[in-house]
């Protein structure tokens, strides 16, 4: 179809399949944050540095890890398959099939990326409210329902009819 948007061939995902995906994976990598941040709070404890910064900071550090291993997931997935754990289980892809590395890279840092502020206070405010951003301007893009992340990088999320 010549002057089709990108992956004009398949229907886009429904919101609570990206919803679900998304949800699915937080849960694997929120299981990640809670075993780094124990970890992190055993190392800081033992070299006496568990008080510095209030407290803060093995949860800052397990955040920036977690939220940095999400999003370096997020772009080596859909460079290497089209689509990460929890789109494969919801049965959706990015389209078009094969997105340049950088494009990609673009895409993830942002959305997952803003989850690596996540443990730094104040931040946390401004990296939450963008991905809430991100998910609601998805809800009304009508009808390709392409996140800024998604027009970044010139792709789609669609039904995996393969």
């Amino acid at each position: 179809m010549a002057g089709s948007p990108p992956g004009a061939e398949a229907p886009p995902a429904e919101w609570w399949e990206r919803l679900a995906a998304r949800a699915i994976e937080a849960f694997v990598f929120g299981v990640l944050y809670y075993i780094l941040f124990i970890a992190l709070w055993g190392v800081f404890r033992t070299v006496g540095m568990l008080e510095a910064f209030d407290g803060r900071l093995p949860g800052v550090f397990a955040w920036l890890a977690a939220g940095l291993t999400y999003t370096g997931y997020d772009w080596w997935a859909h460079y290497r398959r089209g689509r990460t754990f929890g789109k494969a289980i919801m049965g959706i892809r990015l389209a078009p099939p094969h997105v340049a590395s950088r494009a990609l890279l673009k895409r993830a840092l942002v959305y997952p990326g803003p989850v690596m502020l996540m443990g730094i206070p104040v931040a946390n405010l401004v990296a939450g409210m963008l991905l809430f951003c991100v998910g609601l301007l998805i809800l009304i893009d009508k009808p390709l329902e392409r996140g800024p992340h998604d027009r970044l990088a010139g792709t789609r999320v669609v039904k995996d009819l393969r």
